[in-house]
């Protein structure tokens, strides 16, 4: 008997009350259409009401017309979500029912949300780890914050700090799937599933397992159908066994550009692959700098922000294929597709990957202590050396796998300008270049306290991180006693340009010294003497 069923018809399977889980990363192995479908059923039945999704990554690339997590924008049709990424951008009708309390709202890390969905596929209460130790989420924190998104989410203990041979842990909850929505390449009348044209897997598996342990359903998406037994047996990402219903959508995009890219998912490599070198300014200079943190051999996690530049002057520098590139999505080697390519819609993804794992699994690798050099970015920085980036300016943005990554890096870069919002700088050539700020940002980035804390300076420097916050203009050093200021660019004042465009104290080294004069250089530091 065939599994294929339509998206009108994979819908019915979800119940007033559900707890959802549906994958998808912005555009990449969203299954769309049965998400479409089940907005639309809503609209037309006031049914499902009520329901709890669970969404490691937000999927959804667009406000209008409306993708992803955006057809579930309906009053009454959802009561409560957990996520580790909130997006005004792309699902501005979503957040605004958070942000109003018509939904309840959970901010987890990335990394332990996975892991939430994989104690539920082994029927287990939950979890302990140190991911989040000190931070927003530990509810015994001395600055102690909270996983809810807004005033109307009760504080159910869905988190707690717990005491394991003396030492300090945090328990995660774990909870019932009833139906989860995934979506793969190509499926048999069986259901078996692959996903040779996905560039991420991003927990489909786990999904599939949690639900159909907890009682449940899955629905999983494809582009194509074939006939039985002519998926390889190693090419089968969901058994059969797992889902219930197949829905094939021949419209299925790879990612948000629509372009389909067999580079992307691994199916072939580009020998041609372009990678677009950074314009000479700022965040050139920060990129530079974090460069010269990273060797040749090491594991290096790319984050949003400054960290989309370092594939380009790695490549520019001769050190691209000295690096293994790996991001929380799953693909390790190749090049990052974050902003450093015409395709960067494929956030998320690598060209000419080495291999492409779950996100289940890359996180473990995380949470172990696997990478070398994290380069992430940052909106809000205090004093002791605490960072920001998942609640500012009144808003909520969700960690993503911020506290996933930075937790057992063993050496952390933050990198990002020192102000926001209009900074100009001129960097002066010659034989000793020199930096002044010709109009600094109007935002001030360095508080006396961040508004949430995703990363606790004095628990890393307690594990012995080695963490710096690197800016165009000084680099940063986090130590026992707070922040150290180690290096300035060359033209540079402290009490000119530094001490007024922070609102945090900061010791100054008794060593403390230029920025290696290279970086400030048009041509590749490579090319250059000393």
């Amino acid at each position: 008997m065939s599994k294929y069923v339509t998206a009108e018809e994979a819908v019915q399977l979800v119940k007033s009350g559900d707890t959802v889980a549906i994958a998808g990363l912005i555009s990449l192995a969203v299954p769309e259409e049965v998400i479409r479908a089940l907005g639309q059923r809503f609209r037309e039945t006031a049914e499902p009401r009520d329901l709890t999704l669970l969404t490691p990554n937000r999927p959804g690339w667009r406000a209008d017309p409306p993708s992803g997590i955006e057809h579930l924008a309906q009053a009454g049709m959802l009561r409560r979500v957990y996520s580790s990424t909130y997006s005004r951008r792309d699902s501005p009708r979503f957040l605004k029912m958070v942000e109003d309390g018509a939904v309840e709202a959970y901010s987890y890390p990335m990394g332990c949300l996975y892991r939430l969905i994989r104690e539920c596929a082994a029927g287990s209460p939950g979890f302990l780890t140190q991911v989040g130790l000190n931070t927003y989420i530990d509810p015994a924190a001395e600055n102690a914050g909270t996983p809810r998104g807004n005033a109307a989410t009760p504080d159910s203990g869905v988190v707690r700090r717990m005491e394991v041979d003396g030492e300090p842990y945090l328990f995660y909850r774990s909870m019932p799937v009833n139906v989860a929505i995934i979506r793969g390449t190509v499926a048999d009348p069986d259901g078996n599933i692959s996903m040779e044209g996905e560039p991420v897997s991003i927990g489909v598996m786990a999904m599939a397992m949690a639900a159909r342990n907890s009682g449940g359903k899955v629905i999983a998406q494809v582009k194509y159908k074939t006939a039985r037994g002519t998926i390889h047996p190693r090419m089968v990402e969901v058994p059969g066994i797992l889902v219930d219903a197949v829905v094939v959508d021949p419209n299925g995009i790879q990612s948000q550009l629509g372009d389909y890219d067999p580079s992307l998912s691994g199916q072939f490599r580009n020998p041609d692959l372009d990678v677009e070198e950074l314009p000479f300014d700022e965040r050139k200079v920060i990129a530079r700098r974090a460069l010269l943190e990273i060797k040749p051999g090491q594991v290096v996690n790319l984050g949003v922000g400054i960290g989309t530049g370092i594939p380009s002057v790695a490549r520019e520098e001769g050190m691209a294929d000295d690096l293994a590139f790996s991001l929380e999505h799953g693909a390790i080697g190749g090049i990052p597709a974050m902003g450093t390519m015409n395709n960067s819609g494929a956030f998320g993804a690598h060209y000419n990957p080495d291999a492409i794992i779950d996100s289940t699994e890359i996180f473990d690798f995380y949470h172990g202590g696997g990478l070398d050099v994290t380069v992430l970015g940052f909106a809000e920085i205090d004093g002791e050396g605490n960072v920001n980036v998942g609640r500012f300016s009144g808003m909520l943005r969700g960690p993503g796998g911020f506290l996933d990554i930075a937790h057992r890096t063993r050496t952390v870069l933050f990198c990002g300008t020192l102000t926001a919002g209009g900074l100009k700088i001129d960097i002066r050539q010659g034989g000793s270049p020199s930096m002044s700020i010709t109009q600094d940002g109007r935002n001030l980035k360095f508080h006396e306290r961040v508004q949430q804390i995703n990363f606790h300076g004095p628990t890393g420097v307690a594990k012995g991180q080695r963490v710096l916050i690197i800016t165009e203009r000084a680099v940063f050093k986090v130590t026992g006693r707070g922040l150290e200021l180690i290096e300035i660019a060359p033209g540079i004042d402290v009490e000119r340009d530094i001490r007024p465009a922070m609102n945090c104290a900061f010791a100054v080294s008794a060593d403390l010294r230029d920025m290696d004069h290279r970086i400030f250089r048009q041509e590749p530091m490579t090319r250059q003497p000393g």
